[in-house]
């Protein structure tokens, strides 16, 4: 598969985890998302196992800071030789646009994408940080942002893909967490979609974690999620 459409999260502290799990899947049916959790404990040495492995990197550090230690930041992660790397949008135009430099600056040159709102937000949670636009409207509007200034794409809800492939580009990624096959458990997420609606919605990449990694046979349910989208 040239672009395959699911990341799977490794949500783990320790990379003996990571390589019991990578040597059940496949690098042709899979990226690879390695967030705060797994990077904090294991640091560049695990991106470093895994893309060994043959896997593509998805740095989902979501890098919020002045614009100068997020360029910073950014050059050091695009020098991992990562496939795609993420800031966060309420970080502002400044800050995103000393992102895209460094980005095209780097060697590598990954996907930059940015974080709209997390998706284990609601209107309540949005509402308490003084973010007081209905949830739709802020997702549209950090999207827009992120846009504007080049970015390759966002990280959004699921059901937000819809409504912002209606109004940004086809060539603008939409990189959707919080899928859950039919039958997975919530847990924290809050804005959630099935594999299915989210491709029909208009997502490029689905980012899913437990119902693969904690699946008894992750490289089966990797391939039935695949039946199940595989005329999309």
């Amino acid at each position: 598969m040239n672009n395959p459409k699911i990341i799977v999260a490794l949500d783990y502290d320790n990379q003996q985890d990571v390589s019991n799990l990578v040597q059940q899947l496949d690098p042709n049916l899979c990226r690879l998302k390695i967030g705060k959790e797994l990077f904090t404990a294991c640091g560049p040495d695990c991106v470093k196992h895994v893309q060994d492995l043959g896997f593509d990197v998805f740095l989902d550090l979501k890098f919020h800071d002045i614009p100068a230690t997020v360029a910073k930041a950014c050059t050091s992660a695009a020098n991992l030789g990562v496939w795609m790397l993420n800031v966060h949008a309420l970080g502002g135009s400044d800050m995103l646009n000393a992102a895209r430099t460094a980005i095209d600056e780097s060697n590598n040159s990954p996907l930059l994408i940015a974080v709209t709102i997390l998706t284990s937000f609601d209107q309540r949670q949005l509402n308490e940080v003084g973010l007081n636009l209905a949830l739709d409207k802020q997702v549209m509007c950090l999207a827009e942002l992120s846009h504007s200034v080049g970015l390759d794409g966002v990280v959004c809800s699921a059901r937000e893909a819809k409504f912002l492939r209606a109004k940004i580009n086809q060539d603008f990624l939409l990189v959707t967490p919080g899928i859950r096959p039919d039958g997975a458990q919530q847990n924290d997420q809050k804005r959630i979609m099935t594999p299915e609606k989210a491709l029909e919605s208009g997502a490029n990449y689905l980012v899913i974690g437990r119902p693969i990694t904690q699946a008894i046979d992750p490289l089966g349910t990797l391939k039935a999620i695949y039946s199940q989208i595989s005329n999309m």
